[in-house]
């Protein structure tokens, strides 16, 4: 009896015993699966912090103009900017991979459950007006007003541009120097750029300023030559000057022969990009890339285009191809991106052997480079770049430089190696001077019409006492060199006005600024016909694929003087005047901005674009930038 009791206590015991050790299985299997539950929890939020940290390096590369809109930064951070995204990114990546979780188990279950991928950020560069920061890129003129709200921006950035020193023309005494050379100048740069600087509340340095690039940027209606023999016409004139009576203006006015688009020679263009890491801005390589877009509808089949690009090297990124291809084209636009140093002269050598292994005979060879001017690395040495361009300009292949940009511009490069190269500078400080100097006036940018293109005027000491070129500083050229074919000068492109301006003091009028030499030689008598004569201009060029020089000649008499100046002639001498004023206003006495804001204003004439409704504002933002200035009664020439 005791027995079979204590065999059912023992049963029951390990009844018990069992359940118990059953349902801690039980539970120990169900911790296990909460477990591993966790562990899948905690991988897939690992990997989607990862992805997340993806998606923000992308976000942080691509979208260059909100970030810069919205970034209250210091000079210093600014133009670091490029390596702190870099940094950023990559810290951000390390952070996500830092979790340390199991490699996860990847089933079709898994894959199926996972939710989409992100869509990749969109791009703010489709539409021009999308990009904020940069107000120039879209700007031009809205209803010819100025936009000036991008000053807070430059007014940060730390400006290390550069720009060629030089001085005005001294004034001279016909007696003892009576002849003047130089070389022609279609370049419009300096005025764009000052552009910038105006809208930005910026009044420019004196050495931004040439005077002739202000002048040229503007159409003067002058008459195109009756036939291609004369690839241009000379246009002379002669009238008061308007900030002084007893001084005279002599403007010399060169238009080339105008081609239809559909009469366009076969083009062969290399695109020459600076990809570098100072080209992040969005008025640079985002703006760059918009603006030569302009272009691409209008190329047609027969012609060819390549792009090179450079960085800390250079490299081909679109192969010489028809240019009916726009699709293609446009892609490898779209597809740059900015980085690293800047090795601009390996990325000229590159752009040259590509434009020369596709040489068209009788065609448009053309390199176009586009930057900040800002080479840092490899050939950095102005004069290096200069000779290096020099020799390759012998191919026949010209260069033209754009520039864009702020805050590292790079002026005097830019603008020197296009003299070189036997091309042409313009800076771009929107899409409307994009469209202005790639579309409307490609002719007068791509093709070439007349090369080596030289003014000499002999001034008459019995009738000038004195005179002074207005601007072409750096375009001076000796008396000799006029007759000498090997002596390079400027080109002129189809359609193009050249514009130069002398102010002259005639004998007997008051004001000479220059005393006659005590022992200087007698006034020689000047005869018959010529004694009516002020000066004789003379003109030298070659045709495009001459070696030889033609000449060009005419006189300008006294006789010719105009009781009162032509629409022209006003217009020309408020834009000299303005440029002289902001370099100092040291020739026109008491004629201030608000007397050149009134002669401007006065001769807007048809301005079909508006260009010269926005100088009239461009001059008087600048006055609104000066110190106040007494308004005197000024007599304005009509």
């Amino acid at each position: 009896m005791r027995s079979t009791a204590l065999s059912l206590a023992i049963a029951t015991a390990m009844t018990v015993f069992l359940a118990g050790c059953a349902e801690q299985r039980t539970n120990a299997s169900s911790d296990k699966n909460r477990a591993s539950d966790r562990e899948l929890a905690d991988e897939k939020q690992s990997a989607a912090k990862l992805k997340k940290a993806e998606i923000v390096g992308k976000e942080l590369r691509g979208d260059i103009a909100a970030n810069d809109a919205t970034r209250g930064a210091t000079a210093g951070e600014q133009r670091a900017e490029p390596q702190r995204r870099a940094k950023d990114d990559a810290d951000a990546l390390s952070t996500a991979a830092a979790v340390t979780v199991p490699a996860p188990v990847v089933t079709e279950e898994s894959v199926a459950a996972a939710p989409p991928p992100p869509a990749e950020p969109k791009r703010v560069l489709a539409k021009p007006a999308s990009i904020a920061p940069a107000p120039g890129i879209v700007a031009g003129m809205a209803g010819g007003r100025i936009a000036t709200s991008e000053a807070p921006r430059d007014a940060q950035i730390a400006n290390t541009e550069k720009y060629q020193d030089h001085a005005d023309n001294p004034v001279l005494r016909t007696a003892e120097t009576p002849v003047s050379t130089f070389s022609i100048d279609v370049d419009t740069g300096s005025y764009t750029n000052v552009r910038r600087m105006l809208r930005a509340g910026q009044l420019p340095p004196a050495d931004a300023v040439r005077a002739e690039e202000f002048i040229n940027y503007f159409d003067y209606a002058y008459a195109p030559p009756a036939t291609r023999e004369t690839p241009f016409s000379v246009t002379t004139e002669l009238a008061a000057a308007p900030w002084n009576a007893n001084r005279k203006l002599m403007l010399v006015g060169i238009k080339g022969y105008e081609l239809p688009a559909a009469s366009m020679p076969a083009s062969n263009l290399v695109f020459l990009i600076d990809t570098s890491g100072s080209m992040n801005d969005a008025d640079k390589l985002p703006l760059l890339r918009e603006a030569f877009k302009q272009m691409v509808p209008n190329l047609r089949a027969q012609d060819r285009v390549s792009i090179v690009v450079y960085a800390g090297s250079a490299g081909l990124v679109l192969p010489p191809t028809r240019g009916d291809q726009h699709a293609r084209i446009i892609a490898a636009l779209d597809s740059l991106s900015a980085g690293g140093s800047t090795n601009g002269g390996q990325g000229i050598q590159l752009a040259y052997t590509t434009a020369k292994q596709v040489f068209i005979k009788n065609g448009i060879n053309r390199v176009v480079l586009a930057t900040d001017g800002d080479f840092n690395v490899g050939t950095t040495d102005l004069e290096a770049l200069k000779t290096l361009v020099t020799n390759e300009r012998k191919s026949g292949v010209a260069l033209t430089t754009l520039g864009f940009g702020r805050g590292n511009y790079n002026d005097e490069l830019s603008e020197q190696l296009a003299d070189i190269g036997n091309g042409n500078h313009a800076y771009i400080d929107n899409l409307m001077e994009a469209r202005k100097v790639l579309v409307e006036e490609v002719g007068s940018t791509l093709m070439t019409i007349a090369k080596d293109v030289k003014i000499q005027v002999e001034f008459n000491p019995r009738l000038v006492a004195e005179y002074r070129l207005i601007g072409y500083e750096n375009r001076q050229l000796r008396r000799e060199d006029f007759n000498n074919d090997k002596i390079d000068a400027g080109e002129i492109g189809a359609g193009h006005d050249v514009t130069a301006l002398y102010e002259l003091t005639l004998v007997g009028d008051a004001d000479t600024q220059i005393d006659a030499l005590r022992y200087a030689a007698p006034d020689a008598k000047a005869e018959g016909s010529k004694s009516d004569e002020l000066a004789f201009v003379k003109l030298r060029y070659k045709q495009p694929d001459a070696d030889s020089s033609q000449l060009i000649s005419r006189a300008v008499k006294r006789s010719d003087m105009a009781e009162n100046a032509s629409e022209r002639l006003r217009f020309a001498a408020a834009v000299a005047a303005f440029a002289d004023s902001l370099r100092g206003g040291t020739h026109l006495g008491q004629f201030n901005l608000d007397a050149v804001a009134r002669l401007a204003d006065s001769v807007r004439g048809t301005d079909r674009f508006g260009y010269r409704a926005e100088f009239v504002e461009l001059v008087q933002a600048a006055r609104s930038l000066q110190p106040t200035q007494a308004s005197p009664a000024v007599a304005i020439s009509r």
